[in-house]
C-alpha cells in the first residue's frame, strides 16, 4: 500500500514551487472517464423509448447536446483545479485578454449565443425542412456554434447559428407535417375556365405524394395582358422533395391540356395600323 502511495506521489516534473505528480494523472483520467460515462448514462435514459418520431427525437438530440456541453464544461474546470489552475482566479486575472479576445472572436460568439437559443428555445429541431435566403434545406444536426443541413442536391451544407436566429427563415415544418404549394399557369383567352380548373385538379390528383383530394382547388386568379391567370393548389407531406413533384404535376398539366386542347398562352402584342389617306393638290 505504501509502494502504491509513492507511485502516487511520484513527481514527473516540477517548475518552480509547482510539481506535477502521478496522482494528478489518475485524478484527470478518472474525471474524464467519470463525464464519459455520466454521458452514457443520460444518452441511454433520454432515447430509451424506441418508438419516438423524428420530431421528438430531434428534441431529445438537442437537449443531449446540452448536457453534453454542460458536462464537458465542468469536467474542464475541474482538471484545471485538479492540476493546480484556479479557474475562478484565472478568469479575474486574464479579463482584460478575454475582453480581447471577444472583440476578435465577436462572430463566434455570436453564433455560440444562437446555437444556445437553437439549442433551449427549440423553433428549429432536427429533421426540420427550412427556407434560408432562397435554399431549401433539411437540418440534420443543431451543434453549439454551427448546424448541418442537407439541401435538395444531396449536399452537405454547414450552416452558422447566427444566420439562422437572424434571417428570415421560413419552417415548412413547424406546424403541420404537411404543406400547401402552389403552380402558376395561364392560358388563352376564349378557353372554358371550368374544363381548365378540372384539368388542373386531375393534373395533381394523379401524383401520389399529394395529400388530399378534397383540398386540392384550381383558381383563376386574373386577367393577364396576355393570358387567363390560373392557380393550382394542393398539399403534400414530401415537403422536402417538393420540386420534383411540382415537375410531375407541371408534366402532367402540359399533358392534359393538349389532350383538351388548351392552349398555354405567352406574351403577344397586337399592333393594329391605320391607314391614313392623304390627298395631293396640285398648284
Amino acid at each position: 500500500m505504501k509502494s502504491f502511495q509513492n507511485v502516487l506521489d511520484y513527481v514527473i516534473f516540477t517548475m518552480g514551487d509547482y510539481a506535477f505528480r502521478v496522482s494528478m494523472i489518475v485524478k484527470i483520467s478518472l474525471i474524464i472517464i467519470i463525464a464519459i460515462i455520466l454521458l452514457w448514462i443520460i444518452k441511454r435514459m433520454l432515447f430509451r423509448h424506441s418508438e419516438v418520431n423524428e420530431h421528438q427525437r430531434g428534441n431529445i438530440q438537442a437537449v443531449f447536446q446540452m448536457l453534453r456541453y454542460l458536462v464537458w464544461v465542468i469536467t474542464f474546470g475541474l482538471v484545471l483545479e485538479t492540476i493546480g489552475i484556479k479557474v475562478t482566479l484565472l478568469l479575474a486575472g486574464s479579463a482584460a485578454l478575454l475582453v480581447g479576445i471577444g472583440l476578435g472572436l465577436q462572430q463566434t460568439f455570436n453564433d455560440v449565443i444562437s446555437g444556445i437559443i437553437l439549442l433551449t428555445e427549440r423553433s428549429i429541431k432536427i429533421n426540420d425542412v427550412l427556407e434560408i435566403d432562397g435554399n431549401v434545406v433539411k437540418i440534420q444536426s443543431i451543434g453549439i456554434r454551427t448546424s448541418k443541413g442537407l439541401n435538395t442536391d444531396d449536399i452537405s451544407i454547414i450552416i452558422p447559428n447566427s444566420l439562422i436566429t437572424t434571417s428570415k427563415v421560413i419552417n415548412w415544418s413547424h406546424q403541420n407535417d404537411k404543406t400547401r404549394f402552389r403552380i402558376d399557369v395561364g392560358v388563352a383567352y376564349g378557353s372554358d375556365v371550368d374544363k381548365v380548373i378540372r384539368v388542373l385538379e386531375e393534373s395533381a390528383f394523379e401524383h401520389p405524394d399529394v395529400y388530399d383530394r378534397e383540398l386540392t382547388q384550381g383558381r383563376l386568379m386574373g386577367f393577364g395582358a396576355s393570358s387567363l391567370d390560373f392557380q393550382l393548389l394542393f398539399f403534400s407531406k414530401n415537403t422536402f422533395g417538393i420540386g420534383s413533384i411540382k415537375s410531375d404535376i407541371r408534366r402532367n398539366i402540359v399533358k392534359k391540356f393538349d389532350e383538351n386542347n388548351i392552349i398555354i398562352a405567352f406574351p403577344q402584342l397586337d399592333v393594329h395600323v391605320n391607314a391614313i389617306n392623304k390627298t395631293s393638290k396640285k398648284t
